[in-house]
């Protein structure tokens, strides 16, 4: 479901450790533009630096508004703000006496409020981004969080209006909701939240108060990253330069930048702790006056899936760490002629790894011709992301590290956001960040309330890019050596997304049932996050304390409570769906792929996989897909 407010990570971003890509790390994304639109004004900073002696893209939100001075901004926002009164006196406390005809009305009324806030949100989120600025120097995002939009109903308020308390389905009701078609999608997902509900009152407090908040700490969290610097052997760099200097191939390199992020981490342990623990402790009263189980059940919910199916993932990832990671690692240490790998070892490039430098118009070359190789359509509408300025990926201080699609709202287009090092890995990330962009123009059609999908198909578009693109080249390799260092450099990139991600989705599930008997301290965090970092990738690591700060720079924890388990989700359901394609199995695959993007939100993951013969309730799924990364570890091995 879309709102202005939950519009940034809707299931969008990149998390991985670098140098995969990820919202912390390794980066990536496509580069596009719009229709001719007066330029907004930049300052030098904002100028591409050069990556592989190209030039990067800047993007260009005058799509959206030139500037916080826009008056195309100020009148929409006062449109907006009169439009939401005229809504709240016209619907609140009445939505139940509608008829067909008036609740599609209602709701469209809705939808449109919102996409105007959306867009002025979208706005704001990405300028943040763009340059994560102090409140003095981009302070619109705080004025539009809770304020413009305080007038009108929460989405769970309009939808219990719109449904009396004897139940969905039966008799003049179920007509009702058939005439509020074609949003009755957005409705049936509203109704899963509707046992979890509060009073129209509560929810609109709720609703009002978000800016003063999570999205205030939220904030927080963001603004102190984004001014942080890291001494890396005596050198001032940004958290993402340090981060990604962890995948160097001098080790000494590695080491530095290591020590480095530790202390600056360390350093500001308290906040980072006061952050978390707050955040955890606000989940846990709103969890418990909702009445949710568990305190992933209402990102479950959210994903809509079942809490059967993720403890079915994770239970499967979890039980399949020996044979992957575990075993992955431990030849990686022998490669590197190591006895224990340190943290900072992990992505360490292989020993025969030349770490060239990738130019921009390279990697779009590449990822586009893989896309055209599967659907010219597809690459088609990729091709219009490198044709217009709808990406940023220079670098600079104060901006935001990583990479994430951002779909602002249907009547505009995404942008996508990342910090372009010009390593291999960032061709990965190319080609997952244009499958977001691709994903999210197809589905806009499907209008503001429908166009989003749950996180857990969120990454299906992006992941099939990134295999479409590895098998592409892995395929046209003929050098048994560099073929061996693709697959190696594969299978870390899917151990990242894999393992690593049941891992933080383990580490957030400890760290809130912990939470909820008190207040914990950092060393008590620390310990929660080595615990499960020995477990998930096993005994060839020797891990030092410093490592116990590593959790705070992850945003996810932050932002998007319980997400990352759709990292996991998405890479083994496309590795099921790829060798679907692969063997040919289906008849018309490209053209059933493309109708599951254009659905967007309109169809749940059972009516969406099932023209592929997949079930996601199956476990079978789950380890047909890590069966995909062992056989890449068996290949690995037996060319050892």
């Amino acid at each position: 479901m879309a709102t202005p407010s939950g519009a940034l990570y809707g299931g969008c971003d990149r998390i991985r450790p670098l140098p995969t890509p990820t919202l912390a790390a390794a980066d990536a994304a496509a580069v596009a533009g719009s229709r001719p639109a007066p330029r907004a004004a930049f300052s030098p900073l904002d100028a591409g630096e050069a990556a592989g002696g190209a030039k990067l893209p800047v993007w260009d939100l005058s799509d959206l508004y030139a500037s916080q001075e826009d008056s195309r901004l100020t009148a929409d926002l006062d449109q907006a703000e009169a439009d939401g009164k005229a809504f709240s006196a016209r619907f609140a406390g009445r939505l139940a006496g509608l008829g067909g005809d008036g609740l599609a009305e209602a709701i469209r009324d809705y939808e449109r409020i919102e996409e105007v806030l959306g867009r002025a949100m979208s706005f704001g989120q990405a300028g943040l981004r763009r340059r994560c600025a102090g409140p003095g120097e981009w302070s619109l995002l705080p004025n539009l969080a809770g304020a413009s939009d305080g007038h009108l109903l929460p989405p769970t308020v309009l939808h219990a209006g719109a449904e009396p308390a004897g139940g969905r389905g039966a008799g003049p009701q179920a007509g009702r909701q058939r005439r509020a078609a074609p949003l009755g999608p957005w409705l049936r997902d509203l109704r899963v939240f509707r046992p979890h509900q509060l009073s129209d009152e509560l929810e609109k407090l709720l609703h009002e108060k978000e800016v003063t908040g999570r999205s205030a700490w939220n904030r927080l969290f963001d603004e102190t990253i984004a001014g942080m610097t890291v001494t890396v052997a005596g050198e001032e760099v940004t958290v993402s330069a340090a981060l990604n200097r962890l995948s160097d191939s001098d080790r000494a390199v590695r080491a530095a930048a290591a020590k480095g992020v530790s202390e600056a981490f360390g350093s500001r342990m308290r906040l980072f702790s006061l952050i978390t623990n707050t955040l955890a402790k606000d989940k846990e009263i709103l969890d418990n006056w909702r009445h949710y189980p568990r305190p992933g059940s209402s990102r479950n919910r959210a994903n809509m899936v079942e809490d059967a199916v993720v403890d079915a993932l994770v239970t499967a990832v979890r039980d399949s760490f020996p044979r992957l990671s575990h075993r992955y690692y431990a030849m990686k240490a022998k490669w590197l002629g190591l006895e224990k790998l340190q943290h900072w070892d992990r992505n360490a490039p292989l020993p025969e790894e030349v770490d060239r430098s990738i130019a921009w118009p390279e990697a779009v070359k590449t990822v586009l011709d893989s896309y055209a190789a599967f659907s010219p359509e597809l690459a088609a509408i990729g091709g219009r992301f490198f044709e217009k300025p709808w990406i940023d990926a220079a670098l600079r201080p104060g901006k935001a590290s990583g990479a994430f699609a951002h779909p602002t709202v249907p009547s505009a287009h995404p942008y996508l956001l990342l910090n372009y090092h010009g390593k291999t890995r960032d061709v990965m990330t190319l080609a997952h960040e244009l499958g977001h962009g691709v994903h999210q123009v197809l589905a806009a059609k499907q209008g503001y309330l429908l166009s989003g999908t749950p996180l857990t198909l969120a990454e299906t578009a992006s992941v099939f890019g990134e295999m479409l693109t590895f098998r592409g080249l892995l395929d046209a390799e003929t050098d048994l050596k560099r073929r061996r260092l693709m697959l190696a450099g594969k299978v870390e990139d899917m151990l990242n997304t894999v393992v690593r991600q049941i891992a933080f989705y383990r580490f957030e599930t400890l760290l809130h049932e912990e939470r909820r008997k008190g207040e914990l301290s950092a060393e008590q965090i620390a310990g929660l996050w080595m615990q499960v970092q020995r477990e998930s990738l096993g005994p060839a690591f020797d891990f030092s304390e410093d490592y116990g700060v590593y959790w705070a720079y992850i945003p996810h924890f932050v932002h998007s409570p319980f997400y990352v388990y759709a990292y996991a989700f998405g890479d083994c359901l496309v590795n099921a769906l790829y060798g679907v394609y692969r063997d040919k199995a289906v008849p018309g695959f490209e053209q059933k792929y493309l109708d599951l993007l254009k659905a967007g939100g309109t169809l749940r993951h059972k009516e969406l996989l099932a023209p592929f013969g997949l079930d996601a309730s199956d476990p079978a799924i789950w380890q047909r897909g890590l069966d995909v990364i062992a056989g890449f570890i068996d290949e690995l091995e037996s060319a050892a």
